[in-house]
């Protein structure tokens, strides 16, 4: 009888690195995680050390692997998904990073996008990509970047470096740099992919002032991104879906449909409905992205991104210290009085979707002698919900459709008092699955079809 065989996910976050090993049931067979170290170099900028990425990364797939009681050679293929618009440039020689990675919630380009916004190029660049001139997306990173070390602009024009976003630096390195690739959703993150003709454009790599010589492959969501070489984890297998971590949750919770939507409770809250083939541009503040890719199928899907989600809950825990747990959260919550109408908006790296204001700062309301730790935790609990019904009214204005549920996941997405009350704020059911691991789970679906 042969061997069951398994597919590795490689869920790389914000804030942790994760593998999750599956069985053809889509269940659970191992699981390995390791913290990810933030660094905050001055106020509003993230930053994180590739290099930890990459030996995180290692480390919880061997832990899986492990965890799994299974064998090397029973792995059929790898699958990744991963943090998305995070910039990291390396030595094409070396495989050496040339600066830390610059992650999705860092501010530190917010000049270069002042500059863009207004001008001549605002309109072609919303048009093209579907996105908002914002530090968000990579390409603004890398504009700053060459403006603070013009060397490095040099040795990019000759072929020296390369860019990726964290799924590049992965396979990258995963296949011994004999791959360079990314696939559409992730491509369709960094200001610098048409989403309409599905490449790389030229105007716009001209107005980022970034040399094309830089840029990966794009390739399939579900399809063939080379083989992890044995010397690694003792099998060669083919990593054989890629896509960005929203988009594989919206996969992983079978939003196949056209007006499907789900919300996932990270660091960020992040809305995704599938739109289908449909590939018009949001006129409310949403941005449009490609969902994924399977062989010459593209689906596309409205989003909303609120930057500060669970990094509020984090902020209550590590900053304040008025939580021990982020679990803490819900009872203290349930325990607080609800007469007091205390509101926090946690606008600590300024207010994603549907606003785009990069400079607004974090602010608590409706403070009295009443407030103590309950009411406060409550507030930021609710500040999730808030910021997810904004969303989700721009959606139903863009795409003309009632939200009928919201499936969701994340880690915030285990609190009951904010389910509750995100379903009551929106009159919808909000649906958690019993697997709420759906962004790896969305990877290895990709690589399984594929």
């Amino acid at each position: 009888m042969a061997e069951e065989s398994f597919i590795v996910a490689i869920d790389q976050g914000t804030t942790s690195s994760r593998a999750i090993v599956f069985n053809k049931q889509s269940q659970i067979a191992g699981i390995g995680q390791v913290e990810l170290k933030q660094s905050y170099p001055h106020p509003g900028w993230v930053e994180h050390d590739p290099t930890e990425i990459w030996e995180g990364t290692c480390d919880v797939i061997r832990s899986a692997i492990k965890a799994a009681g299974i064998q090397p050679q029973q792995i059929a293929a790898f699958g990744i998904t991963n943090q998305r618009e995070t910039a990291i440039v390396w030595e094409k020689s070396t495989g050496k990073p040339v600066y830390p990675a610059i992650v999705w919630q860092s501010r530190q380009s917010e000049s270069v996008c002042e500059k863009l916004r207004g001008s001549e190029y605002e309109q072609y660049i919303r048009e093209t990509t579907g996105l908002v001139v914002d530090p968000y997306f990579s390409a603004s990173k890398l504009t700053w970047l060459f403006a603070t070390y013009p060397e490095l602009r040099e040795s990019a024009k000759e072929g020296e470096l390369l860019f990726g976003t964290v799924d590049s630096w992965l396979i990258w390195n995963l296949t011994a740099g004999e791959v360079h690739a990314t696939d559409p959703s992730n491509a369709s993150r960094t200001l610098l992919f048409d989403i309409h003709s599905l490449d790389w454009d030229d105007k716009l790599l001209d107005i980022f002032g970034v040399p094309s010589q830089m840029l990966p492959q794009v390739l399939p969501s579900s399809g063939q991104f080379g083989n992890v070489v044995p010397s690694l984890f003792g099998v060669e297998a083919p990593i054989a879906g890629v896509a960005g971590d929203q988009q594989a949750a919206l996969f992983g919770q079978c939003c196949f449909q056209k007006g499907r939507a789900k919300n996932t409770y990270g660091t960020g809250c992040f809305l995704l409905m599938n739109t289908g083939d449909d590939d018009f541009v949001s006129e409310n503040g949403l941005v449009k992205t490609v969902a994924w890719s399977i062989d010459d199928k593209v689906e596309y899907a409205l989003e909303g991104s609120v930057f500060i989600a669970g990094a509020a809950i984090q902020w209550l825990r590590d900053g304040l210290k008025i939580i021990e747990t982020a679990a803490d959260s819900e009872s203290l919550a349930r325990t607080s009085n609800q007469e007091e109408r205390v509101y926090v908006v946690p606008a600590f790296v300024g207010l994603g979707a549907p606003y785009w204001q990069s400079e607004v700062r974090g602010a608590v309301f409706g403070l009295t002698q009443g407030v103590g730790r309950p009411e406060l935790v409550r507030a930021t609990l609710e500040s999730l919900a808030y910021q997810t019904k904004d969303l989700v009214l721009a959606m139903e204005r863009d795409s003309g459709a009632k939200l009928q549920d919201l499936r969701v996941d994340g880690g915030a997405a285990a609190n009951d008092y904010l389910m509750q009350f995100q379903a009551d704020l929106l009159l919808a059911d909000v649906i958690r699955p019993e697997n709420t691991e759906t962004t790896a789970l969305g990877a290895a679906f990709l690589a399984g079809l594929s």
